[in-house]
């Protein structure tokens, strides 16, 4: 690949992290918290984008002439950095989650919940689950609670209502689910994301994929609700 290339190709992966860490773009790849480093990153490969232009320039044009000229189809190599800044991919969904263990770990301790009020009790999935398996539901008892997820149905058509994890970034992007009886809609559809008003019950399952052990909640009121912010449960492993 020639300087200028090279150049075109350090610029447009720069541009491409300034614009992803500019919007919620790169919400898709890594987790909130990385933002910063998202942006500094582009910063940087603009920064030497320009240095590398400014030093080809103040190349003596006999040293140019010595160089190899390279293939035009170097330039195809833009290609998916241009991909990167026109079509935004969608979050991990439905079908990784039906496709993978839940990633349910046992916490440190329970923070105490807020007490009192009429309004139901909003809860991470995460922090749901948690409490039910680990802490047998000890703080989750006659509490209504409110949980957001999106739905994702296992080979029997048993519906979860699922948040993926990230540690660090989509790749290492994990589900915790929760089981789902009582009130249920009569039509769900894989991906939809619901806010689902409900309360505790002691009853468990086990993950079809790993075994791993998945709470139940009861279901009063569904739902449907736009995709959030972050489709991502940062909560999941504090």
């Amino acid at each position: 690949m020639n300087r200028l290339a090279q150049t075109a190709l350090l610029f447009l992966l720069g541009a491409t992290l300034l614009h992803a860490g500019t919007t919620d773009l790169y919400l898709r790849y890594v987790k909130e918290g990385l933002r910063p480093l998202v942006l500094l990153a582009g910063a940087v490969l603009i920064t030497t984008a320009a240095a590398t232009l400014w030093y080809d320039r103040r190349t003596p044009a006999h040293d140019h002439d010595h160089q190899h000229r390279e293939p035009r189809v170097s330039w195809l190599l833009t290609l998916p950095v241009l991909a990167l800044i026109l079509v935004a991919p969608p979050a991990l969904g439905s079908y990784s989650a039906a496709h993978t263990g839940t990633a349910l770990t046992k916490p440190f301790g329970f923070p105490a919940l807020p007490t009192g009020g009429d309004a139901p009790l909003r809860l991470a999935v995460a922090d749901y689950a948690g409490r039910a398996i680990y802490d047998d539901g000890r703080s989750l008892h006659d509490r209504e609670l409110k949980i957001t997820g999106f739905v994702t149905l296992d080979r029997k058509g048993t519906p979860y209502l699922v948040r993926m994890g990230l540690n660090c970034c989509a790749a290492d992007a994990q589900p915790v689910k929760i089981a789902l009886t009582g009130d249920i809609p009569p039509v769900l559809r894989p991906d939809t994301w619901l806010e689902i008003t409900g309360t505790y019950t002691p009853r468990r399952t086990k993950d079809p994929v790993n075994n791993g052990p998945i709470p139940y909640l009861e279901v009063t009121t569904a739902r449907p609700v736009p995709t959030p912010h972050d489709p991502y449960d940062e909560t999941w492993n504090t």
